[in-house]
């Protein structure tokens, strides 16, 4: 396979790339295909592929954590303000057994970045195939389409619906979809935060222990975390 990438039209494929992608191995990837790269400091996404592509890369173990901490909606839905074309890569092997999240939760993430957040999702095995694909993308954008590549600006605020979305998913074991159906059967933010578990489990997919769950968190006396001694 030829590793170098041809010179199209008196010029190479650029890619921006945000500078923490510095320490993977991605960057040297993309250097040995000959990318014309250049690192910056990107607010949303990991590469930048056209003016309308940007991409967001994550291990597994990573986009694993994400879920647990709840960082992924939050990204993702910055990345589509950000770019009309989106893209996720998820890299690496073992997304079903690497953490102890159960499978139909994995599954749900992916079809609600999918469907709901409209993200397409590539999988890759290593950081080698990462930047081939990232070098395919970039090449549909900037040979075949003619397309420009330049940082994009800061991404627009989120509308009403959306920041109503967000809150409610800050609760434990809300999805996107379990946030719209909640906030559709009780019509705003604050009648959510206020229902009894009795009234939460009126909502398809909040059960027994989901609603207590809720109820605790949102009811319990906050007690900050003691800080880390540093050595």
């Amino acid at each position: 396979m030829q590793r170098k990438i041809d010179v199209l039209e008196g010029k190479k494929l650029k890619i921006i790339a945000d500078h923490r992608e510095e320490a993977s191995g991605v960057i040297n990837e993309l250097r040995e295909l000959g990318v014309d790269l250049e690192i910056c400091q990107l607010k949303v996404g990991d590469f930048i592929l056209s003016d309308r592509v940007g991409v967001e890369r994550k291990s597994v173990s990573d986009f694993l954590q994400s879920i647990v901490d709840k960082r992924l909606m939050l990204q993702a839905n910055l990345l589509r303000e950000c770019f009309e074309r989106p893209v996720l890569i998820i890299e690496g092997k073992g997304l079903y057994n690497r953490r102890a999240i159960h499978p139909n939760a994995i599954s749900g993430t992916l079809a609600a970045l999918a469907v709901d957040v409209g993200i397409p999702i590539i999988p890759t095995v290593d950081e080698k195939e990462t930047a081939l694909i990232l070098v395919a993308i970039a090449r549909r954008e900037q040979v075949s389409e003619k397309r420009e590549v330049a940082v994009r600006g800061q991404p627009k605020k989120f509308s009403l619906p959306e920041c109503q979305r967000y809150i409610v998913e800050g609760l434990p074991g809300v999805s996107v979809v379990l946030a719209k159906r909640l906030l559709g059967h009780f019509g705003t933010v604050e009648k959510v935060m206020c229902a009894s578990e009795e009234e939460l489990r009126q909502v398809d997919g909040i059960g027994k222990e989901k609603a207590k769950e809720i109820r605790r968190v949102l009811t319990a006396t906050y007690a900050p975390e003691s800080p880390q001694q540093t050595p």
